[in-house]
């Protein structure tokens, strides 16, 4: 397949993305104000509870087996990688910019956590429709690309709110105002001291003040028992205190989000074959149940890209972030990455870990080393009260750059996938 074939085909998606973007970007200028910060918040409610999940639901029920499960297994792997691979080379960045001490965590959080939901599910439906497209049916290829791109979303989901929250909020002094779990408005660090502190001397007043204890003539074998004993529970109480703190960072509540539900529940669906055949196919007899699921998951691109370029309009205004910083991300996120994602997905398919005869899935993979920044860090910038106007101008940023890089990888992408 020539070349210029390819690189059309992978171009009219992102132009068609920056299409979009530009128009939320320009509905939400105070002049206009059809997507203001009010409007913004509740469209993005409404995409968040219904358009989202349902858009799960719907492609993960229709395609999901179970020889699809066991195809699917390595994508876990490869979004961890991605993470990975992303903070060592934020804390790269961090090394040779020196910013802030405030931004640290931000600038791991963007290196790290890439846009796994939302590009996708913009871009794969407008690379299948593509004739120049090496990924077969458009209808077909729509079908298990948007399966994929689920899966993908919730994982990135899953990892953002556990590994790079956890990061973000272990580097950023100050905490969460409100109530409690891992964004309360108590710091962990102190409340285990007090902890450890109030424990220690309790052990120790109850040992002094005991009488039977200050009075009895123990052997040196019962001393020894007795300072095992207290060892192995101080022990227990340490590693009790290590999974409590641990648990505590997680934001249980935003991992399973509605989109994440939603995945559960198109598996579920999927998997089972009597529900499957009562709500999924042409002749299913609740098959207006999925219908319906599927007329609200369309209505997910389209309101996500525009929510996209409305949320981008803070970073025009500028701020004091480093250019060195800005250049550093984008070359951690556009270079440094995907070269990293061509060797780990190559080396997989070398070792027998995916298989050859899917282009689609190994396109998926190799792309989720290119996306730019999850917008969910903005949100996370928000929580936190640090950083949220260098986060808009490194969104600004990253985002339109993204049309170059995602045109040129993907065009690279699919030649890779086609020739092997």
């Amino acid at each position: 397949m020539a070349v210029l074939d390819l690189f059309i085909a992978s171009s009219i998606p992102v132009i068609k993305v920056l299409v979009i973007t530009a128009l939320g970007t320009f509905l939400a200028l105070e002049k206009v104000d059809v997507l203001g910060a009010e409007a913004r918040k509740h469209v993005n409610n409404v995409v968040f509870y219904v358009f989202n999940p349902a858009l799960m639901v719907a492609s993960l029920s229709q395609t999901i087996t179970f020889q699809q499960m066991v195809k699917l297994w390595f994508m876990p792997v490869n979004v961890l990688i991605t993470f990975v691979v992303g903070s060592v080379l934020g804390w790269m960045v961090i090394q040779l910019a020196r910013p802030p001490k405030q931004l640290k965590g931000l600038i791991v959080g963007c290196t790290a956590a890439g846009n796994l939901g939302n590009m996708f599910m913009v871009m794969i439906p407008a690379i299948c429709k593509e004739k120049a497209s090496p990924f077969g049916s458009p209808e077909v290829c729509q079908s298990y690309g948007l399966a994929y791109s689920s899966v993908s979303m919730a994982l990135g989901a899953v990892y953002l709110w556990t590994y790079v929250y956890s990061i973000m909020r272990a580097s950023n002094p100050v905490q969460v105002a409100g109530g409690g779990g891992a964004g309360g408005g108590h710091d962990p660090e102190k409340l285990t001291v007090s902890i450890t502190t109030t424990t220690t001397t309790g052990t120790v007043g109850s040992s002094l003040e005991h009488p039977l204890l200050l009075h009895s003539s123990t052997s040196n074998l019962d001393k020894m028992n007795a300072a095992g004993d207290e060892n192995s529970s101080s022990f227990l109480q340490r590693v009790k205190q290590v999974l409590a703190r641990a648990l505590g960072s997680v934001n249980w509540k935003t991992i399973f989000a509605p989109s994440t539900i939603g995945v559960i529940i198109g598996f579920a669906i999927g998997l089972t074959t009597p529900i499957k055949n009562l709500l999924v196919g042409d002749q299913a007899p609740l098959r207006v149940i999925q219908d319906s699921g599927v007329l609200l998951g369309q209505a997910a691109i389209p309101t996500l890209t525009l929510l996209v370029g409305a949320n981008l309009l803070r970073g025009l205004k500028g701020s004091s972030v480093k250019t060195t910083v800005i250049i550093g991300i984008v070359l951690a996120r556009y270079v440094a990455l995907p070269l990293v994602g061509i060797v780990v997905v190559k080396g997989a398919l070398r070792l027998g870990f995916i298989p050859a005869d899917d282009p689609l899935y190994q396109f998926i993979l190799l792309l989720q080393f290119t996306v730019p920044p999850a917008m969910n860090i903005g949100i996370i910038t928000q929580l936190f009260g640090e950083g949220e106007s260098e986060c808009s101008v490194i969104m600004l940023w990253t985002y339109a750059l993204a049309s170059v890089s995602l045109t040129l990888w993907s065009t690279c992408f699919m030649w890779l996938v086609s020739s092997s």
